[in-house]
Parts: C-alpha cells; structure tokens; sequence
C-alpha cells in the first residue's frame, strides 16, 4: 500500500508563487513514477508535471511549462512542485499521484494509469 498526502496549499495574488508538497509513504514507493494533477468542477483531471523516481527526468503540461517545477531527491518519499508566476486560470485542486511502474514514459498525463492519489490541496488565484 502506499499513501500520499498534499501540503502547501493556499489563496495568492496573481504573480505569486506556492510551494506544494506531497508526503509519501508505504511499501515501493521510491520507486514509481510521481505526478501532479489538477482537478476543477465539471472538468476531468488534467496532468500538469511528473517525476521519475531518480528526480532527474521531468514532464510538463505545455500550460505550466516555464513556470512550474517539480522535483524530489532521488528514492526519497516527498516530491515538491514550485509554482511561480501564478495565473488566475492555475486556480484548481491539486492532487498528488503515484504510478505502479518505474518509467513515467509519454502517457504520464494520463491519470488512468496511477494508483494511488492523496487528497488534495486547493489552491486559488486571484487576480
């Protein structure tokens, strides 16, 4: 089993930046593929960046790219995602995922594959 739990959360001017982090825990974790989802009402939940589990290979949506970053120490249980330059559109939900498989390979945004998700943590921006 592995659990995973979001902090970091907050209101913010436009502008701002957030740190969020996801703590991790249970058997294997270290090992798998570690995404960030965003969810709005009435929307499915969009990937915005994942991280293999050595920390040194990253994918970004194109909406964050430049902004966003998200890292971890290698095999390590929390993984990080720094926002910068908010925009009034990041505001969403931001959950937390992690994957069964090592390689977060060209289907990381697909959030069918993880399986396992913490809670949450909303973040909203205003302008």
């Amino acid at each position: 089993q592995v659990f995973l739990m979001e902090f970091g959360g907050d209101s913010v001017q436009a502008g701002g930046s957030l740190r969020l982090s996801c703590q991790v825990s249970g058997s294997g974790y270290s090992g798998r593929c570690m995404a960030w989802f965003l969810q709005v009402p009435g929307r499915e939940r969009e990937g915005v960046a994942a991280i293999a589990p050595t920390g040194t290979l990253t994918r970004y949506s194109d909406s964050v790219k430049g902004r966003f970053t998200i890292s971890r120490a290698a095999y390590v249980h929390t993984v990080y995602l720094q926002m910068n330059n908010l925009k009034s559109e990041d505001t969403a939900k931001y959950t937390c995922a992690a994957d069964s498989s090592y390689w977060c390979g060209d289907n990381w945004y697909d959030a069918r594959r993880y399986n396992f998700w913490g809670q949450g943590t909303q973040v909203t921006v205003s302008s």
